[in-house]
């Protein structure tokens, strides 16, 4: 049976911009940076200033980030959140909110579908971890439920539990930043060595999803 050439002018024009819609592209995009001021220690009340900028995504405004990006693939790239909290009590409920920033984990960015997720960190502490990034890598030190425990822990994106979650050592009661340093990233072959303020330092081989403890003599003489 033919098609009226009406309808079928209809169809051709409704598939078209089907598939327009389909492949447009999203827009990714930071804004300005902007001064900012979190209040850190055991009793918040250590003011350190910091610079934040919004990430929009098709104009629209999604989350606020601190710091630089890390690049995964030229699809997706991984950057730090920052909120805004209400940090006002019951009896102060009847005023404007007080907002508060606070740091927060990571986010998963997909340049193609404008898909903007949390990134999962089993025992990421917003305020003591500080991740490292290498491929789909991050390592850093992770902190225990209770608070008096870290760990070495290095997790690949899309999976669920870490391919790398090792006791290090007790919390002090020093800052927070002050017990392990960021870990650092090596390739060929590819390995992160951990480095707690005590001097405990240990560094693991990743092949994939292998991972194995290096010894010192292969520490030496690498770049």
């Amino acid at each position: 049976m033919r098609l009226p050439a009406c309808t079928l002018l209809f169809f051709l024009l409704t598939v078209a911009g089907a598939a327009s819609a389909a492949s447009k592209p999203h827009v990714i995009a930071f804004g300005k940076w902007m001064p900012i001021t979190l209040f850190t220690g055991a009793d918040e009340n250590q003011p350190l200033e910091i610079k934040a900028r919004p990430l929009y995504v098709d104009g629209k405004l999604k989350e606020f980030t601190v710091g630089a990006p890390h690049e995964i693939t030229e699809r997706l790239f991984v950057v730090r959140r920052i909120v805004r909290v209400n940090d006002a009590l019951p009896s102060e409920a009847w005023a404007n909110p007080r907002w508060s920033w606070q740091r927060s984990g990571w986010l998963v960015v997909d340049r193609v579908s404008g898909h903007v997720a949390s990134v999962n960190l089993p025992e990421f502490d917003a305020d003591y971890s500080e991740a490292s990034w290498y491929r789909d890598y991050v390592a850093y030190c992770g902190v225990s439920d209770d608070g008096r425990k870290f760990y070495a822990v290095v997790m690949e994106i899309g999976r669920r539990k870490p391919i790398v979650k090792k006791a290090m050592g007790e919390v002090t009661g020093a800052p927070a930043d002050s017990t392990c340093a960021a870990p650092i990233w090596q390739r060929q072959p590819a390995r992160v060595t951990f480095v707690s303020k005590a001097d405990q330092k240990v560094t693991y081989a990743v092949r994939g999803r292998a991972v194995e403890v290096a010894n010192d003599d292969e520490d030496e003489g690498t770049e």
